[in-house]
């Protein structure tokens, strides 16, 4: 399985892409998360993956969708990048997730990546602005993947993202990807329409014979104005979720993204251990994509980014909240307390809408990727060897007894009582 997946890399990618990939996402990533871990032992917090919305602008609706998408536009230009990017170098940080609305909409994103050829950047898209002449520049800057989202078969893709024809155009951006050798991904947002369609081995062998070069199952989270609750997954379905994607990292020739899992398959939260906060389209740092609500903006003249970040009141007692509560989701398991910590420091609600404390105060507790006993360890040995130095909880949780206050604890006493 490793003799196939580095011949697909080889072979089906541009080689200078490859380069770029090991180089900058590879090995000055794992340089920014050992500068982490030294900060950490300062008590001081600057994430090596910064999440960055660019654009919130979006030409699909998709359910549960968050993002102010049909709002006034608003971007985050070109030269706030730059100072935010140059800023972020100065710690050690190369990866820049970036996300929107759909980003491929910002007039200034491709002359962002090649503003900054020693950094890497990953782009959330729904592929449908990846023209053949989009792929071409990418490929010719090698410093940028794609994660092009699908979230089914063509009938369940077009009622997901609320528009007809999005498979078919999703699929030819992608391919426009995969024809200039791009290092291409697909991600799927796994809830109720979807999981039996794409949890599936045949869908895993369909990627790799498209020439797709990794995956990312991430879990839906009921957010927003228009949550769709009912797309939630069962706790059943968590398991099953994680169980397969260790199962396909230990077979499959093609690279497996999760995020909320250590090596020993606890589950953690890259907000609570610090590893990745997010910055919206409005300069607003947030802890997560999810969590609406800031007291620091980029835009700002009085810190630096880094001091917003390392000083930052607010985002210290989310990550404290977070660590002492569960290792899963607070914002779905306890929006209670999220609630009580924006109050207290009086954080501004980031959102254009400005609904998102009513939204945050309609959610019920429910459970996210916390399963306390029924932990799922890495199968894979390279997953189980880089997760051990370079991605897990960092020791934030150590000492810590989440038996009372998380999503399964209470969810188990109400059944109990109940009953």
């Amino acid at each position: 399985m490793y003799f196939q997946m580095a011949k697909r890399f080889l072979f089906g990618t541009d080689l200078r892409s490859a380069f770029k990939l090991a180089y900058l996402m590879g090995w000055k990533g794992m340089r920014s998360v050992q500068r982490h871990k030294k900060r950490l032992k300062k008590g001081q917090y600057f994430p090596p993956f910064l999440y960055v919305s660019i654009i919130n602008s979006c030409n699909l609706r998709c359910q549960g969708c968050w993002v102010d998408v049909a709002h006034e536009q608003e971007t985050i230009d070109r030269e706030a990048m730059d100072r935010l990017i140059r800023e972020s170098k100065a710690m050690g940080n190369v990866f820049f997730g970036l996300v929107g609305g759909e980003p491929f909409m910002h007039p200034e994103l491709l002359d962002i990546i090649e503003d900054h050829p020693d950094c890497y950047f990953q782009i959330f898209t729904n592929g449908q602005f990846i023209t053949e002449e989009v792929a071409k520049r990418l490929r010719k800057a090698g410093n940028a993947t794609p994660l092009i989202s699908i979230e089914g078969n063509e009938i369940v893709s077009d009622e997901r993202r609320g528009r007809d024809g999005v498979y078919k155009k999703t699929l030819k951006g992608l391919d426009n990807c995969l024809k200039e050798k791009i290092i291409t991904g697909v991600c799927t947002s796994v809830c109720q329409t979807n999981i039996d369609d794409l949890m599936q081995e045949s869908w895993i062998d369909r990627l790799i014979e498209m020439g797709v070069h990794y995956t990312w199952f991430h879990v839906y989270r009921p957010m927003g104005p228009d949550a769709n609750p009912q797309l939630s997954l069962r706790p059943e379905q968590h398991r099953q979720a994680r169980e397969f994607v260790v199962d396909m990292r230990a077979r499959k020739p093609i690279g497996i993204i999760d995020a909320y899992f250590d090596g020993q398959g606890q589950a953690l939260c890259p907000a609570a251990n610090g590893i990745s906060h997010h910055i919206n389209p409005w300069g607003d740092i947030e802890p997560c994509p999810i969590i609406q609500f800031s007291k620091e903006n980029i835009h700002t003249t009085d810190k630096t980014l880094p001091e917003k970040f390392i000083e930052s009141e607010f985002l210290k007692d989310f990550r404290e909240l977070a660590q002492d509560t569960t290792r899963g989701c607070i914002v779905l398991e306890r929006p209670d307390l999220l609630q009580e910590l924006v109050k207290k420091h009086g954080a501004k609600d980031s959102t254009a809408r400005k609904t998102a404390m009513a939204e945050l105060q309609a959610m019920t507790v429910r459970y996210s990727q916390y399963h306390p006993g029924q932990e799922v360890p890495e199968k894979n040995f390279l997953y189980r060897f880089a997760k051990k130095y370079w991605f897990n909880d960092f020791g934030v949780y150590q000492g810590k007894d989440h038996e009372t206050n998380s999503a399964p604890a209470l969810l188990r006493e109400a059944s109990s009582s109940s009953t």
